[in-house]
């Protein structure tokens, strides 16, 4: 059976073979792969050679504890289904990543993060416990205290150790989903980084957006949104469909240096010079591109490259400096550049891409081997760094990056399960083990 299963990217887009989870199996040619809702922006949710296990029907909340916040639920669960049974007795996520559209699966799979990583660290510590499926059809609850490997390998596994077939995470009590927002605009990288410190010691969240084409004593400039949960930020509106939609993709990229240019002037602009406070919806402060279904369309019919990476703090500033010049060296536009603080709180995950340091996202219309040298370009500079790239984000790090990024992946590789494959682990992981160890085979291709 095959069906449209593609990235958020859209830079590999094809007809993809899919099975039911029942028919997961050893043995079978290519391996298999679960698949929740399509967020990751590159090949970490593909296999091309095998089959797609889609996680997404007939999932459901299985049990919510109002009194304690836990709650158990398929795997195939969108985020916005559980921000819509928990909202009404006061709890929310605590962490969300920047759109709610996405399965708890993959948020633990991908073990994501939010802007407010500096104060509760990533998805996986939330989770108390799932249940994961193996090829070989044993079941095995993995916890913290129970088969502990297993458990930290499947957080930011990206779903190579097997099916995780339900969770039980941990929620927040919070007086309002909505956000008291401190808001106010940078000119240049250099006063964000000396307002960071200040900003983050204060604020559950923080989220810095750059304007990555401005330059000189300009370059860097941007506006940051700090925030709580507010105390008086009255009844929150429940998760609700999108208001607009980009029903088609357009024959050309929209999001050009043109049209950014004019946008992030007016964006800028608008953004208040010194501290303004007041209350955001929630949605639009950690969801705001919820609003627009299938707002990836607009980069055009080729698809976009997203490069998020993190790099330690001593040598932030200049590094930061180092992405943006790349980019602007190269021709190149971003419309979602954001800038943010990972702290230290350390992640349960083998394989979780955040650690202490900042993080810095760019995106860009796929222009061919002009992006993609680019994009190599910004490698060189994150690996120099010391910094790493982010998994579910890329679509063509070379292994070589990727082991400067996750030098414990033999460790993750000896955890997965033989019958699950990624088209990521494959032109990664594997072409580094084929290289170390010639002839061997892998049983998922």
């Amino acid at each position: 059976m095959g069906t449209n299963h593609n990235s958020w990217g859209r830079v590999l887009r094809r007809s993809r073979a899919t099975a039911q989870p029942a028919e997961f199996g050893r043995n079978a040619p290519g391996g298999f792969l679960p698949y929740g809702n399509g967020r990751s922006y590159g090949d970490s949710c593909h296999n091309d050679q095998g089959h797609l296990l889609p996680m997404r029907p007939g999932a459901a909340i299985s049990a919510f504890d109002p009194e304690t916040g836990i709650l158990t639920a398929d795997s195939g669960v969108l985020l916005s289904e559980i921000l819509a049974a928990v909202m009404p007795h006061g709890f929310f996520l605590e962490v969300t990543p920047g759109t709610a559209q996405v399965t708890l699966g993959g948020a633990i799979a991908n073990d994501v993060h939010g802007k407010n990583h500096h104060r509760r660290g990533t998805f996986g510590r939330s989770v108390v416990r799932f249940t994961l499926l193996g090829s070989d059809g044993v079941e095995t609850v993995c916890s913290p205290s129970d088969n502990k490997h297993l458990f930290n390998a499947t957080i930011g596994g990206m779903g190579l150790t097997g099916i995780i077939e339900a969770a039980t995470i941990r929620l927040m009590r919070v007086p309002s989903a909505n956000v008291r927002q401190t808001a106010f605009r940078f000119s240049s990288i250099d006063e964000y980084f000396d307002a960071i410190d200040d900003i983050d010691a204060a604020h559950e969240y923080s989220v810095a957006w750059i304007d990555q084409l401005a330059h000189g004593a300009n370059l860097g400039r941007g506006v940051l949104m700090a925030g709580d949960h507010a105390q008086d930020g009255g009844p929150a509106k429940p998760p609700s469909a999108p208001r607009l939609a980009v029903p088609f993709s357009p024959p050309v990229n929209l999001l050009n240096r043109l049209t950014l240019k004019a946008f992030n002037e007016l964006y800028y602009g608008r953004a208040p010079k010194q501290p303004q406070t007041g209350i955001v919806a929630w949605a639009s402060y950690f969801h705001p591109l919820d609003a627009i279904t299938g707002w990836n369309r607009l980069y055009g019919p080729r698809g976009l490259f997203q490069h998020q990476s993190v790099y330690p703090t001593q040598n932030a500033r200049e590094t930061t400096i180092a992405l943006i010049e790349c980019a602007q060296k190269h021709g190149a536009a971003s419309f979602l550049t954001v800038l943010k603080r990972f702290g230290d709180v350390p992640s349960p995950g083998l394989m979780s891409f955040p650690r202490p340091g900042f993080t810095l996202t760019l995106d860009f219309a796929n222009s061919g081997d002009r992006t993609l040298r680019m994009l190599n370009a910004l490698d060189e500079i994150v690996m120099n760094a010391g910094g790493a790239l982010n998994p579910y984000k890329d679509q063509r790090m070379s292994p070589r990056m990727f082991e400067a990024s996750f030098p414990q992946w033999r460790d993750m590789e000896a955890m997965r399960d033989p019958a699950v494959m990624s088209d990521f682990w494959r032109r990664t992981a594997m072409m580094l083990d084929a290289a170390q160890q010639p002839g061997k085979q892998s049983a998922s291709g």
